[in-house]
């Protein structure tokens, strides 16, 4: 059932890799909390990423199912380089 670990992430280290890998676009920063669009799995998603110095893993995994992804296909994600 669990695939791993999920990594220790920053909201700007979360950011850029759903912008970079999965082609996601910043619609508005306000404050610490950036909220971003793009189309995950053929679907248009809408998400918010607070901007914190580390995010606490549940907010990770609930950032995560947001987008649409598994905890398996996220951790994918953030392993290929």
């Amino acid at each position: 059932m669990a695939g791993g670990r999920l990594p220790r992430l920053s909201g700007r280290e979360l950011l850029k890799i759903f912008c970079n890998r999965l082609g996601c676009a910043i619609t508005r920063q306000r404050g610490s909390h950036a909220n971003l669009i793009g189309t995950v799995k053929g679907v248009k998603v809408a998400f918010t990423i607070p901007l914190h110095e580390e995010l606490d893993t549940g907010t990770l995994l609930s950032i995560v199912r947001d987008v649409g992804l598994s905890r398996e296909e996220f951790l994918l994600l953030v392993r290929n380089k």
